[in-house]
């Protein structure tokens, strides 16, 4: 009976022993500071400081504050991330803890309610959406499979340029790219343009739904982080967002429709191999040999990432980053405009800076969540800058001087030109080269 006792006694002091470390440890967790970071309003917390470039506000405030910054947007907690080393700790080191997407309406409006593969929540489904994507159209093998595709249309956007600046006309350089690059997607995944050689009314309406897109999709809305505001959209945000969602839908299901009516009777496409004489345009086994051109490319997305702001993630449970307590539930934004301009990082050499691993230069994302098709987007902008830049020289609008070319920004999910560049393209080669890849 003693011996029970002593056994009982020595139970519960063991466990009352556990129970003071447990208790320790999660008081020396909670002891642990948020990051710093500038006092908020009531109920808006940080969201009126943002402006309307938030990641050069966020970049201003990382430069007083630190690299790592603590926000409050509403009722959510937020922390940046603006130099390479705090992103690495939170894309590498505890990536799967940050592999989900908090709730935003964006997502629930736009992206089919999350079921799209950008904000699908980090599980079965995303999978599955990944690995289609990654296997059929972004591998290695699914570029070199669609390289003609890319030739084609490269050619064809130099035919349209020259047409273009025929008598001396100008071109919006930045809706001819556009078109090229969405038709050879779409030849990729469909066999078939979404636009004509000839531009009409459709290509219009379709920038201005993909600008709409980048606009709303980058706005902070309040509803997002004040949930009891959100039956107000007082931004209006949500109800735009609904209707660009019905937009695109009646746009898919036309090119779905048209798709499902030449399936049957598809033709196989020879590949035309492109003619190597003085003359011919620059073709996508090029780019091996020009290693100055992608450099520039890389420089270009160092200066100006496509994406100012990553895609914002949620932590899934708390964790330590350089000392600091991120919550469970904190929302975190990494300032990849902010890392690639960061002094103390240095320079970055462009035969080492590698999209996605080298976290100064990380234009595409990096870790689970990163952009699934880089190498594509990568390889069409590398393919189409040599195009641009071999076939053709380019003039201002008479009176304008490089110099003075105007470069502002227009905030949105991806960076666009506050004005869009309009030039004119002045053919190098022979016309015959115009016309040889069709």
């Amino acid at each position: 009976m003693g011996s029970l006792s002593l056994l009982l006694l020595g139970t519960a002091v063991v466990g009352a022993l556990l129970c003071c470390l447990l208790s320790f440890l999660s008081l020396s967790r909670r002891s642990l500071p948020l990051p710093p970071g500038p006092k908020g309003w009531p109920i808006l917390g940080n969201l009126h400081q943002l402006g309307g470039k938030p990641h050069q506000t966020l970049a201003a405030l990382s430069r007083k504050y630190g690299p790592l910054l603590s926000l409050r947007f509403g009722s959510v907690q937020a922390v940046v991330a603006s130099s390479a080393s705090i992103a690495a700790a939170f894309l590498k080191t505890h990536d799967a803890n940050f592999a989900n997407r908090p709730p935003n309406s964006g997502a629930e409006h736009v992206a089919y309610n999350y079921r799209d593969m950008v904000f699908a929540p980090y599980g079965p489904l995303w999978r599955t959406l990944r690995k289609i994507s990654s296997v059929h159209l972004f591998s290695v093998k699914a570029l070199e499979n669609f390289r003609h595709v890319r030739e084609e249309e490269a050619a064809q956007l130099a035919r349209a340029l020259l047409s273009r600046g025929e008598g001396g006309g100008m071109a919006n350089l930045g809706e001819e790219v556009n078109v090229c690059a969405v038709n050879a997607l779409s030849r990729a995944m469909m066999g078939r343009r979404v636009f004509g050689s000839v531009l009409g009314k459709e290509a219009e309406e379709f920038k201005k739904m993909v600008v709409e897109l980048m606009q709303l999709a980058g706005v902070f809305n309040v509803g997002d982080f004040v949930p009891c505001l959100s039956w107000l959209d007082l931004q209006g945000v949500v109800s735009r967002m609904k209707s660009l969602h019905s937009r695109y839908d009646g746009m898919l299901n036309g090119i779905i429709k048209a798709h499902e009516a030449t399936v049957g009777s598809a033709v196989i496409t020879t590949r035309r191999s492109t003619r190597w004489w003085k003359g011919r345009l620059v073709a996508d086994s090029d780019l091996g040999s020009l290693p100055f051109l992608r450099a520039v490319v890389k420089e270009v997305f160092r200066m100006h990432p496509s994406t100012p702001l990553s895609l914002p993630r949620m932590a899934a449970e708390s964790c330590e980053i350089e000392g600091y307590h991120i919550p469970k539930g904190a929302t975190l934004l990494v300032n990849v405009w902010a890392i690639s301009r960061d002094p103390r990082s240095g320079p970055v050499r462009s035969s080492s800076a590698r999209a996605g691993t080298d976290f100064e230069v990380i234009p595409f994302g990096a870790g689970r969540r990163i952009c699934a098709g880089m190498r594509l987007g990568l390889r069409m902008v590398e393919f189409l800058t040599a195009t641009l830049v071999h076939a053709f020289d380019w003039e201002l609008p008479p009176g304008e001087r490089p110099e003075k070319l105007d470069m502002e920004e227009a905030y949105g999910l991806t960076l666009q030109r506050a004005v869009p560049l309009r030039v004119r393209p002045v053919p190098r080669l022979d016309l015959d080269a115009y016309s040889a890849a069709k």
